[in-house]
């Protein structure tokens, strides 16, 4: 144990070659700390770009694949001291079951980029893959590796606001405001395409983080759902807006609006949460700060490096006060407690996302709730706007 403590874990990656935005963020965040190193990969669906994006990321030419077949049949040939320890899955959506299920009986680890997968019915298909071979399943649910979103989870779930009432959830962007899709933009074309992002657009893309977030703060679930989807470019075929009343366990109230279509915004993700004793307001634009209100009016602004912070947002800190950390370190926040569980032969995290060691990971519940709730909120928009519960994806009496 004390030898497998010490090396860097052995990481191979499907998708996310060049002119992939989302690898590119997966490789720097896996390896930040260096605790990991990419071995191997299959970059691309096209073989020999797949094999071209590996080497140009200097990854050795025999293990170079051009597609993650031929990976996963000739890295599960390979002894346990040179296999991989896990496999970072960052292709379209449609796709993440088939891979993840093929690496996971295999006894591979496997890390998939939101969403999970596309249906409930994928999910169980996943669960049932993953519990069988024992392995680890996570999920890069981003934003959840922010400090002072940690913080605001400890604050939230330790009853510091009183009894949760009223949350608020948005996530707007303006970058598919245009039909982008038809211009030949690779991003854009396979998100708005059912074949290869599922049944959701907008709503899957990133209300699924903003779903996660009010789950993963407040430590309530989101049971049942009022839904408005919309999609406001014309001819596209996935929805691009959508706004979600929320039924929150414990009685609490919230608002979700999640859109590409807000013309000039860039990724603006936000979250409120007000309870009987007090609030507090976090932004992505802002994200070493934590705005917390009390009842009687008074304000405090809490940032990264201060003081008062716990201690598991203060040990996902890597820079003193007023040296911005961003988004490659939040998501290099989950790798590193990824990393931890797979050292110590650990397939769950090892606290809660208010844990004071900073070793809490999004995982294969995580992302089937995040399945379940999409498909909720589809449901609802179907039947115009009718109460739809979250676990069972039916319409609420």
């Amino acid at each position: 144990m004390a030898e497998r403590s010490r090396r860097r874990i052995r990481l191979g990656m499907v998708g996310g070659g060049r002119g992939a935005f989302i690898g590119a963020v997966h490789r720097m965040a896996a390896c930040l700390d260096g605790q990991a190193t990419l071995v191997a990969g299959a970059l691309s669906s096209r073989p020999a770009e797949a094999v071209r994006s590996a080497l140009e990321w200097d990854i050795e030419p025999g293990r170079a694949y051009p597609t993650w077949r031929e990976m996963l049949e000739r890295e599960a040939a390979l002894p346990p001291e040179a296999r991989l320890d896990a496999v970072v899955i960052v292709t379209p959506n449609a796709t993440h079951l088939e891979i993840a299920a093929a690496f996971a009986g295999a006894g591979f680890g496997v890390i998939i980029d939101k969403p999970m997968v596309t249906t409930r019915a994928e999910a169980a298909e996943l669960a049932a893959a993953v519990t069988g071979s024992g392995v680890l399943c996570a999920v890069t649910f981003t934003y959840t590796g922010y400090p002072m979103l940690r913080e605001a989870a400890r604050l939230a779930r330790s009853g510091s606001l009183g009894t949760i009432r009223k949350v608020f959830v948005e996530y707007h962007q303006g970058w598919l405001a245009t039909p982008l899709e038809t211009t030949g933009h690779k991003q854009a074309a396979w998100r708005t395409d059912p074949a290869l992002a599922g049944p959701a657009g907008a709503l899957g893309d990133i209300g699924s983080h903003a779903q996660n977030l009010v789950e993963m703060v407040t430590g309530l679930e989101i049971g049942s759902v009022c839904a408005d989807v919309a999609v406001l470019v014309p001819g596209r075929r996935l929805d691009d807006d959508a706004g979600v009343l929320l039924r929150l366990t414990g009685g609490a109230r919230g608002v979700l609006t999640c859109s590409q279509v807000c013309a000039g915004e860039e990724n603006e993700l936000g979250l409120r949460v007000y309870g009987s004793e007090g609030g507090l307001r976090w932004t992505h634009a802002r994200p070493d700060e934590l705005t917390i209100m009390s009842v009687r009016g008074e304000r405090t602004i809490v940032t990264r490096g201060g003081t008062g912070v716990g201690p598991g947002p203060r040990s996902l800190t890597r820079l003193p006060g007023g040296h911005p950390e961003g988004f490659i370190e939040a998501l290099a926040n989950i790798y590193r407690a990824v990393f931890a569980a797979l050292r110590e032969g650990r397939t769950a995290p090892g606290e809660g996302p208010d844990g004071p060691e900073g070793l809490w990971f999004p995982s294969l519940a995580e992302g089937a709730r995040s399945v379940r709730f999409t498909e909720a909120v589809l449901e609802s928009a179907r039947h115009e706007g009718a109460w739809v519960d979250v676990g069972r994806s039916h319409r609420a009496s």
